[in-house]
């Protein structure tokens, strides 16, 4: 059996890089944030130490074999079902899969603290949040015409209508999948949503000309770089 001070000292590892790699989920908004990979980093540590060391006590008894690696098994498996719970399918936009990855990091991670790896942990939370804060710069440079691009507007009330943007959309030669209407910060004001498929960058430089010649679009915020 481990000593309580070890079995402390794996918990707060544990919790401290699940921690790390949360933080930059949390940044994001995601349902699935801090206390998230925290409680699957210790929970996954939890169940190691237990499975390793819980049953120290019946070996040596006749007919009785220990496997520490059929319950790290069962949570490589299980975790699955939390990280669908965070996928988001919605009229062909997937979100949710990189929080879903980082989950099935996580436990792998409480694994490896679990089972006294502890350069493995380490040296995974690093890469990972590498891959995370570092890539996706990188990413969005490079492939920047491979991904869905969003636009928030902010029109007077009623001053363009839902065909309108369609049309600007179509003229500009690009796709519109999703469009929501809100409210917006005055009585006077509303704001709209626009998701429109993958295209070249001066596509979506062409409709964000057209979108400001109309008088009534007041403001305008994009992902998509045009400088």
């Amino acid at each position: 059996m481990l000593p309580y001070e070890e079995i402390i000292e794996r918990l707060l590892l544990s919790a401290l890089l699940g921690s790390v790699i949360g933080l930059d989920r949390e940044r994001l908004d995601w349902a699935a944030g801090l206390r998230t990979h925290m409680l699957v980093s210790v929970g996954s540590t939890v169940f190691m130490i237990a499975s390793a060391f819980g049953f120290s006590d019946i070996l040596g008894t006749p007919n009785v074999v220990l496997d520490p690696s059929r319950v790290a098994a069962q949570i490589v498996s299980g975790i699955g079902f939390l990280g669908a719970g965070t996928i988001i399918f919605r009229r062909e936009v997937i979100r949710g899969l990189t929080t879903a990855a980082s989950l099935w990091t996580v436990a792998a991670i409480g694994l490896s603290v679990g089972g006294g790896l502890y350069m493995a942990a380490i040296s995974g939370t690093a890469i990972v949040l590498f891959i995370l804060v570092g890539i996706k710069p990188i990413e969005r440079k490079l492939f920047v015409n491979r991904r869905q691009q969003h636009y928030t507007l902010t029109i007077e009330r009623k001053s363009i209508t839902i065909s309108q943007l369609e049309m600007l959309v179509e003229k500009a030669g690009l796709e519109m999948h999703n469009i929501s209407i809100q409210q917006g910060d005055a009585p006077n004001k509303e704001r709209i949503q626009l998701t429109l498929g993958r295209a070249g960058k001066e596509k979506f430089i062409r409709f964000s000309d057209e979108l400001r010649e109309n008088p009534g679009v007041l403001g305008i915020s994009h992902d998509f770089p045009i400088v």
